[in-house]
């Protein structure tokens, strides 16, 4: 699928509220043919990230024909109803959720990008983005807990750093950018909301709009890097 520019793009976790209202505010924008995938439900491919011959049959299914000019990832695990959740202090850290959330906050977008950074057009501007958090900032961690999530985020912004380094060689032009969404009104953060004042909890829409009009904004220098939703560049 293209538009008249011949643009495309490919957005994972198009279920959620960030991912859902990105694509859909890049098919309003006309610029970009959309392709919106999810692990499940309507979507114009389905994936799941703990399973990389699905990112692998996503890559063959959506890979034909042009190249891609933008892959945006916005998916995340935060709690589950399985016991899956945030931990308060080091006693509660336990290794089979601690590798679950790895597994699907690092290991999973480092396989979307194994199968997709190669997709990406070399001969113009490409862009492949990843939700990320505030609280993945070695450098900005004043509170502590939240270990598992803390480190998947974390070890998610080094390899996107990673990764820019290496796809900056095959397109100078090329960016790769981690990206901190703000607090926002979904079901990821629903459990944590008590203490967000009002005017500092984002609506899905929002969030979305702020981080495009980022992306935009991101220029090859930039690329690598952790940004919020304000622009803002945050510190490893």
């Amino acid at each position: 699928m293209v538009d008249g520019t011949g643009k495309r793009a490919i957005v994972f976790g198009a279920s959620g509220g960030i991912g859902g209202a990105v694509a859909a505010r890049l098919r309003r924008s006309g610029n970009y043919g959309v392709l919106a995938g999810s692990r499940s439900g309507r979507a114009d491919f389905h994936f799941d990230l703990t399973d990389e011959s699905s990112i692998a049959r996503s890559a063959q299914q959506v890979g034909s024909g042009k190249p891609i000019d933008f892959v945006f990832i916005a998916t995340g695990l935060l709690h589950r109803d399985d016991g899956i959740t945030p931990e308060k202090s080091w006693r509660a850290l336990d290794p089979a959720h601690t590798a679950e959330v790895l597994r699907v906050n690092t290991i999973g977008p480092a396989l979307v990008a194994k199968h997709f950074l190669p997709l990406l057009r070399t001969d113009r501007r490409a862009v492949f983005a990843a939700l990320s958090a505030r609280v993945g900032s070695i450098a900005d961690n004043r509170l502590g807990g939240w270990h598992s999530y803390r480190a998947s985020k974390a070890a998610l912004n080094m390899l996107m750093k990673t990764f820019a380094i290496e796809l900056t060689r095959r397109n100078p032009q090329s960016i790769v950018a981690a990206l901190h969404p703000g607090t926002v009104d979904t079901g990821l953060s629903r459990p944590f909301q008590r203490s967000v004042a009002a005017a500092g909890l984002l609506t899905p829409e929002e969030s979305a709009a702020a981080l495009l009009k980022v992306i935009d904004g991101l220029k090859p220098e930039d690329s690598g890097g952790l940004f919020g939703w304000d622009g803002v560049r945050i510190p490893f």
